[in-house]
This record gives structure tokens, sequence and C-alpha cells, in this order.
């Protein structure tokens, strides 16, 4: 990971590069829609018994913590998120989709990249 470049990876055993034109089109269209964000913070037990909020195979928030940050983008999607964020989604600009991976047993990896503003 790089300034303004990023990784995703997904369990998606019948998905192909092919695709990469409809996920980069729906991720600009939804990046346009200016979706708020809401920041919230939830005792950790409670977050504990929400399953939507972490959707990783595994859980990774440290043991130790008390309190877990939860990120809303309104309308869309809610989780556990200690990441930076903007305040709406139309601040990321446009994103391009330069090269998706098969890692193996259906997990893809996603590489993204945000455009230049100007």
């Amino acid at each position: 990971m790089a300034p303004g470049e990023g990784r995703l990876d997904f369990d998606l055993p019948n998905w192909t590069a092919d695709e990469i034109p409809i996920v980069e089109a729906a991720l600009n269209d939804e990046l346009t829609r200016r979706r708020e964000i809401e920041v919230s913070f939830l005792p950790r037990d409670a977050a504990d018994k929400d399953p939507s909020l972490i959707r990783t195979k595994v859980n990774l928030l440290p043991k130790g913590l008390r309190e877990v940050r939860v990120i809303d983008i309104v309308g869309l999607d809610r989780q556990a998120d200690g990441g930076t964020h903007v305040s709406n989604t139309d601040q990321v600009g446009r994103i391009t989709i330069p090269k998706a991976e098969n890692k193996g047993r259906g997990f893809r990896r996603i590489r993204v990249r945000l455009d230049a503003q100007d």
C-alpha cells in the first residue's frame, strides 16, 4: 500500500478480471452519491454481539480493546474501523482498478488507485 493506493481481499471463487470495469463503475457511482460518514463508538461487548460490524474471516480487534469505533457510510455500509475517513464519499474522487490478482482457492486481491483530483 502507498498513498493513493490500496488493496482489498475477497473470497470470490467465480470472479474474473473481466468484471473489473463493472466493479470500477459501480464504485465510482457510489462515491458520487455524497454519502455522509458518521463515526460512533460502542462498548466492546456490544460490538462483539453484532456480526455485521466485523466481516473479516478473523476478528482483528485487539483483545484489550474496550471501545470499538464504528464507521457508518450512511445508507451503504457500517462496520468497525480504525482508519482515516473522509466526511462524505464525494471527497474520495474517482478510483481505478489497475489490477486484480488470483491469490488461490477463490481468493482475489483487487488493487485500487485514487485518480488525482483537480
